[in-house]
This record gives structure tokens, C-alpha cells and sequence, in this order.
């Protein structure tokens, strides 16, 4: 992290996990815990579990996320729900383009750009998921993915728009296999993403940009990798959804 140039933001990524009734648990288990925290710190919860969300952190630091919106403000898309539809309950974050959407739902990163644009047009801010399979990692062309992904994805965002966008660099094969990226490779790809956002706006803007870190980050492991200065914070996994955890990591970015 570099605090001199930017605010290190840890949000958790619930996924499919969590009722409405052990959602309003964890987070009175959570909130004492991260009450003091020198970072932002968000959480993204199922569609389901918004609400109580909502409820629970009423008045506290904690800020609340969806996992994922649709392009479209309306229509025939069942199952669907638009950026809008979030806004309009008060929920300002939003994941886009995680690998598990690209993996199994067939996201492609036209439909993430245009999830991206849906989202900032609503107001909201966007944790925007990059990063390669391990097989494109062997293949030596992880800078060519995540480049890729970064620039279509960011495709008529204006510089005004980029304070909304966080990325967050996930090696989809660190991501629930209990592998990580080391903090030296997370880091070069971090500080590739940053160059990639100062060639496409300018150094003012890369150097304001906030590059999380999103494979596997943990509570052992936390503290080393927020300490590589293009590591400005994760998106946690497994480990938010124990509050303890989730602390220790809010803690290793607070410092």
C-alpha cells in the first residue's frame, strides 16, 4: 500500500453464502471488530441478504455491495437484477466480472464493460474483477489477459468516472484452491494494471487508483501482501466470512 497517495479498501465477497438471519449474525460479530479500521471496508453480499445489510450496518464504517448487476435498467431477464434496482435500496458497491461469473454464468468481457457501464451510470462504484487462468499463467501471457480485460472493460470510462472503479487482480487459480499468488507476483501484475491505467488516463489518475489483490488473501497471509506498494487492499473470500478473520485482515490495512 501507498496511504501518501490512496486509501486501502478491503471488501469481502460472501458468494452464495449466508441466509438473512446468519448475514445479521456475522455482522454483529464483525462490526466492534472493524469499528476503528484506517481502510474502507465493504462487504458484498447475495441479492437476499442486502437488506438486513443494510439494517446491520446502519451508521457504522462498514458499506455495503452487491456481487454483480445486469446491463439493462429493465426487461426480460429473469432472474436478474439491475444496478437501479440496487441503488434504489441504497447499495453502492458492486463486483463485476468476478471469474466465477466469466467461469460458469459466461460473462464475457463485453457484457463485464457493459455491466460496468450500467453500474457507473446508476452511481455506483464497481469492484471490477481481471485475472488469468493458470494455464494462460504458464503460457507466459498473463499481461496480455489482464491487459485486455482491464482496457475493454474501461472502454468509454472518463477519468471523472475512474475514482468510482476499484480493480481487483484475482489469478483465478488462487481463488478457493488455498493457493496465492506470492506477494512479489501479485504485486508485479497490481503495478502492471496501474501503468495500464496511466497509459490509458495519466500518472495523476494511476497514482489515485486503488488495486486490490483478490486470490485467497487470508488472515496469515494479509499483512505481507498489503505491504507491496501496488497492493492497495483485497477482496476477500472464505476469510470474510469469519468475523475474526475478516478483522485481522481490516486490521493488516488499517496499519
Amino acid at each position: 500500500m501507498n496511504k501518501q497517495l490512496r486509501k486501502a479498501v478491503i471488501a469481502g465477497n460472501w458468494k452464495m453464502n449466508k441466509t438473512p438471519a446468519e448475514a445479521a449474525a456475522l455482522i454483529d460479530e464483525m462490526k466492534p471488530l472493524v469499528k476503528d479500521a484506517d481502510c474502507d471496508v465493504v462487504i458484498c453480499v447475495p441479492y437476499v441478504d442486502l437488506q438486513t445489510a443494510l439494517e446491520k450496518t446502519a451508521g457504522t464504517n462498514i458499506k455495503v455491495g452487491a456481487e454483480n448487476c445486469h446491463w439493462a435498467k429493465s426487461g426480460a431477464f429473469t432472474g436478474e437484477v439491475s444496478a437501479e434496482m440496487l441503488t434504489s435500496m441504497g447499495v453502492n458497491y458492486v463486483v463485476i466480472g468476478h471469474s466465477e461469473r466469466r467461469t460458469y454464468f459466461g460473462d464475457t468481457d463485453q457484457t463485464v464493460k457493459d455491466r460496468v457501464r450500467a453500474a457507473l451510470d446508476a452511481g455506483m462504484t464497481v469492484i471490477l474483477c481481471v485475472g488469468e487462468y493458470e494455464q494462460q499463467r504458464l503460457q507466459g501471457v498473463t499481461f496480455e489477459v489482464v491487459g485486455s480485460q482491464t482496457k475493454i472493460a474501461l472502454g468509454g470510462v472518463s477519468k471523472e468516472e475512474l475514482s468510482r472503479i476499484i480493480i481487483a487482480y484475482e489469478p483465478v487459480w488462487a481463488i478457493g484452491t488455498g493457493l496465492t499468488a506470492t506477494p512479489e507476483q501479485a504485486n508485479e501484475v497490481n503495478s502492471f494494471i496501474r501503468k495500464t491505467i496511466e497509459d490509458l488516463y495519466d500518472k495523476e489518475a494511476a497514482d489515485a487508483f486503488v488495486v486490490q489483490y483478490g486470490g485467497s488473501m487470508n488472515a496469515k497471509n494479509a499483512e505481507e501482501l498489503l505491504a507491496k506498494p501496488d497492493i492497495d487492499g483485497g477482496l476477500i473470500g472464505g476469510a470474510s466470512l469469519k468475523a475474526a478473520d475478516f478483522a485481522q485482515i481490516v486490521k493488516a490495512a488499517s496499519k
